[in-house]
């Protein structure tokens, strides 16, 4: 057994050639289109602080939209989804490199005598190539994922200004029927003292006062009810802004004012192009779509090319030609894909799976119109019944109990009738309140099902 000889510089040259080669080979392998759009949306400055910025705290007069500013900055669900977004784009750089090099040395314990001398060790170095368009169509696959996770991310984001808009409109509903409620309860107590007042003098009578006593009872209960309900009303939005349940906020005085111009049709036919979910699920089409042509590529086979070089000794006591030479040898091997049935079945795999992608996006389109027909039915009719209640019926519920009060005062109405008009001056007014807000609430549903805005936000409207 020899000790490790020098090595020549030749054989370390020839393998840093072909590492070279190999790491040239993969850079210059073409990236799928959207490669360079995902990674400038994704790695944009803009795009990571509008996620991880803290942003300024909610003032007591915030409005909506200082409310969905904050839960986009704040929410970690939304957070969540943009680093998702960022792990599918680093994944493209991935998919499309070379499998790493191979090098192997080998030692010989025992030199090995050959003609032209002794041999004492190897080194050889390998680099594999995947056949043709596979390295292409793995970073279009890992893109059009990408897409899909950016996708996903914008309705993620649509969805979460949803929730937001309608766990704040929803508080601004419990604050208002509070409003009403307690505006009814005094108005029962006023009435209950000209009631006793008028019984102790014998002009008022004491069915009117039970009734009256009767009523206020049953509003009150409903005020607390409603008032126990700010704490659970006040928790699930400060949920959707990604803060502690228990923090304190400020109730809405006041909706925003906003004008809507869109027609029905117009937007269901939009919705199959806007949609972000739809959009992802398109992306997930074409993944599969190229995992199918990727699958049809296994039955090629993949070369390795390589190089090894064989440290060789001087014979003792020979002069021969090429003595002590080292020899360096090029290599070429492949894979053989013999396995047709395994090949095949992958083959139906990916069709299979193309299919099915296919149809579930088919059936979510479907399911999303219908969503979308349901909100635009529940937008028309809130927007009805806003007119109705706030322009017609509050003000003529308004007439009817101040009329009723009038007559009663002077003994021509009996206190049932009063208290009747009293019953619909508050419910409607509950209603208005109620169709108002899911007026707000309709909007934002839409907003989400077609993936753009279709409310211009002015200035608050005063309360009624």
């Amino acid at each position: 057994m020899t000790g490790l000889p020098k090595m020549p510089l030749l054989p370390p040259i020839l393998l840093g050639l072909l590492l070279l080669g190999s790491s040239c080979a993969s850079l210059s392998q073409p990236r799928p289109p959207a490669y360079a759009d995902a990674v400038a949306a994704a790695r944009t400055p803009s795009a990571g602080k509008a996620i991880t910025a803290a942003g300024p705290a909610l003032a007591d007069d915030a409005g909506l939209e200082d409310f969905l500013r904050y839960a986009a900055l704040r929410n970690p669900g939304l957070r969540a989804s943009w680093e998702l977004w960022l792990a599918a784009v680093e994944r493209i750089v991935q998919a499309e490199a070379l499998p790493d090099p191979q090098i192997s040395y080998g030692y010989y314990f025992e030199s090995v005598e050959t003609f032209t001398g002794p041999q004492q060790q190897r080194l050889r170095g390998a680099q594999t190539f995947p056949w043709l368009e596979k390295l292409v169509l793995r970073g279009d696959i890992a893109a059009r994922a990408a897409e899909a996770a950016r996708l996903r991310f914008e309705a993620r984001k649509l969805r979460l200004f949803e929730e937001v808009t309608q766990a704040w409109a929803e508080y601004f509903y419990l604050s208002r029927a509070i409003a009403v409620t307690r505006e009814n309860v005094n108005l029962l107590r006023d009435w209950e003292v000209l009631i006793r007042a008028r019984y102790r003098v014998a002009t008022g009578s004491y069915h009117d006062l039970i009734n009256a006593q009767v009523e206020q009872g049953k509003l009150d209960d409903r005020l607390r009810t409603l008032e126990d309900l700010r704490v659970p009303t006040i928790a699930r939005l400060n949920d959707v802004l990604g803060r502690e349940s228990r923090v304190p906020i400020v109730a809405p005085t006041a909706l925003p004012h906003f004008e809507v111009a869109f027609n029905d049709e117009e937007l269901l036919a939009r919705l199959g192009g806007s949609n972000p979910e739809l959009g992802a699920l398109e992306a997930a089409v074409e993944e599969q779509g190229h995992r199918v042509d990727l699958a049809w590529r296994e039955y090629f086979p993949d070369v390795t090319i390589g190089v090894e070089w064989i440290e060789t000794g001087r014979p003792a006591g020979q002069d021969v030609p090429d003595a002590g030479q080292d020899p360096v040898i090029g290599l070429v091997s492949m894979n053989l894909p013999v396995w047709w049935q395994k090949y095949s079945a992958g083959v139906r795999e990916a069709e299979a799976r193309h299919r099915a992608a296919r149809k579930q996006r088919v059936e979510r389109e479907r399911n999303l119109t219908t969503e979308l027909q349901f909100a635009l039915y529940g937008f028309r009719d809130a927007e009805r019944k806003t007119d109705l209640f706030g322009n017609a019926l509050v003000p003529k519920a308004k007439e009817a109990l101040a009329a009723n009060y009038s007559a009663y005062e002077a003994g021509r109405a009996d206190f049932l009738d009063l208290l009747q008009a009293q019953r619909l001056f508050l419910e409607f007014g509950l209603s208005y309140e109620r169709a108002r807000t899911d007026r707000l609430e309709r909007c934002a549903e839409i907003e989400k099902l077609i993936g753009e805005s279709v409310l211009q936000l002015t200035p608050t409207e005063a309360p009624r």
